[in-house]
């Protein structure tokens, strides 16, 4: 049998990040040994107004560029270890600093669009171009690529746009420096930078160990649960860079089956048996994790899809179908708002005549009468195990199924779905083909969908024009069975 590692809730070690942390400032101690500039100790963790002014000299000796490239290198691992050493308020002066103090400078914008304006032939037209380029370059960019060269570098600079993308929304400062860290990344995420990689149970446990730290979708109970998703009748697939070779950056989980899974919980058993792939005719996707919160907005996941089908029909043959089980993260959320709207109002409601008779019924209490049915629908979801109770069900089954597909076709953002689930899959081409009834009936499915989940399908023949339809018109194909909830009137 082979021996599992320790479960994490028994390792004694350090958390992931406090170890990334560490590896950090050992990987640039010996390389800030070689600074020639250092600005005397280390800042006090909070980053106080007399230590921020020897910051700005560290960040203006970045900028300065004397030396050749070992003195480049040393004094960027200094300013990165400076950073690290900091707690969160040290660090957002940091950040305050660098996007404050390193900003594009107007003076220097202004003269080299004068200039660009009087330039009297193309070549010194295409001179004063390059400088006004030059000049709209803010000193904050062209510090930040320095650290691109360390090792760990750009985790480095991932990790603190992750940090950014917190304080961004309420700081115009820490958005304007996000929004330039942003297209710095964005350069260096081109998927064509990216290797697929398979993640198996032989796969480096330092690896492992982050699947279930980063898996976002069904939490791994532990080393156990892990191996099973391993197994012969599993697939794990992620995307690396060579900048990052160790970390992933968006991972897949995927399941061999036969037929198109509808339950989450039966798809997980520990229980079940281990199906033989190469009898399976279903690929099912049931979890796609974004591993690196600091790259949240720059996409591949439609990469991933895409490289992940192409591997999985080489190997296996006799696929027919892709598809997913996914969540419904924003079902609830949309459900709830629509609820209190409708019994706030007198003027509409979310659900139908005989809807609101149904509901009523529930209740032996004659104070609920058809018009108060939407809070006597919220109280019965909110009642522990309401799902377990068959009388409920018959009533609430075909109403809930009916608003998901209202929810998921109608309910909409501009153009776009109003769920951010379907939307990354119905931007990458996929077809609405299936909700599932009580598809994942854990406390966290039944708070964000009343516990439905829905497949998507990925019809190879038709990805392309399902994509350019849902990105162009916001039109969704779906399918005949998803479509009839739609008309259902409970």
């Amino acid at each position: 049998m082979t021996q599992l590692p320790t479960p994490l809730e028994e390792q004694p070690s350090p958390s992931l990040f406090d170890r990334t942390i560490e590896n950090l400032r050992s990987a640039w101690r010996d390389i800030a040994a070689f600074s020639r500039e250092a600005v005397g100790a280390m800042p006090r963790p909070h980053l106080p107004r007399e230590d921020a002014d020897r910051l700005r000299v560290q960040m203006q000796a970045c900028l300065a560029g004397r030396g050749g490239e070992v003195s480049a290198r040393a004094r960027a691992a200094e300013l990165g270890r400076t950073y690290l050493s900091l707690d969160s308020t040290g660090r957002r002066n940091f950040l305050t600093i660098l996007s404050r103090d390193f900003d594009v400078d107007r003076a220097t914008v202004d003269q080299a669009v004068d200039a660009f304006h009087k330039a009297s032939d193309p070549v010194l037209r295409g001179k004063a171009e390059r400088k006004l380029r030059e000049a709209l370059e803010p000193g904050r960019m062209r510090l930040l690529t320095q650290f691109n060269g360390l090792p760990e570098g750009v985790k480095f600079l991932v990790d603190m746009r992750a940090q950014l993308l917190e304080w961004a929304p309420d700081d115009p400062l820490m958005a304007a420096l996000e929004a330039d860290l942003k297209t710095l990344l964005k350069n260096w995420f081109d998927v064509g930078f990216l290797e697929l990689r398979r993640i198996t149970w032989d796969s480096p446990a330092a690896l492992l160990e982050k699947l279930i730290a980063y898996e976002a979708v069904h939490a791994i109970r532990g080393w156990q649960d892990l191996k099973d998703r391993l197994d012969s009748d599993r697939r794990c697939f992620a995307f690396f860079h060579p900048r990052m070779p160790d970390e992933p950056l968006i991972f897949v989980e995927v399941a061999l089956v036969s037929g198109m899974s509808d339950n989450v919980q039966t798809l997980l058993d520990e229980a079940a048996p281990v199906q033989d792939p190469q009898t399976a005719d279903t690929a099912i996707f049931y979890s796609i994790s974004n591993a690196q919160k600091g790259l949240a907005g720059i996409s591949f996941g439609n990469f991933l899809i895409k490289r992940v089908v192409d591997s999985l029909t080489a190997e296996f043959p006799k696929l027919k179908y892709f598809a997913t089980l996914s969540p419904i993260p924003g079902f609830r959320r949309w459900l709830d708002a629509e609820m209190a709207a409708a019994a706030a109002s007198e003027d509409g409601d979310i659900l139908t005549t005989a809807e609101r008779v149904r509901i009523a019924d529930l209740f032996a209490d004659p104070e609920i009468v058809p018009p108060d049915a939407a809070a006597g629908l919220a109280a019965v979801l909110d009642r522990p195990g309401w799902y377990r109770d068959d009388a409920i069900v018959k009533v609430v089954r075909p109403i809930l199924m009916r608003l998901c597909a209202t929810y998921l076709v109608e309910a909409k953002a501009g153009r776009r779905a109003r769920d951010p689930v379907a939307h990354f899959h119905l931007s990458n081409g996929a077809r609405m083909e299936r909700l599932n009834w009580l598809g994942d009936t854990s406390d966290n499915g039944l708070r964000q969908s009343a516990g439905m989940m829905i497949n998507y399908r990925y019809k190879l023949a038709d990805i392309e024009s399902n994509h350019e339809a849902y990105t162009g018109d916001g039109n969704i194909n779906v399918s005949s069975y998803v479509r009839a909830h739609l008309r259902s009137t409970g």
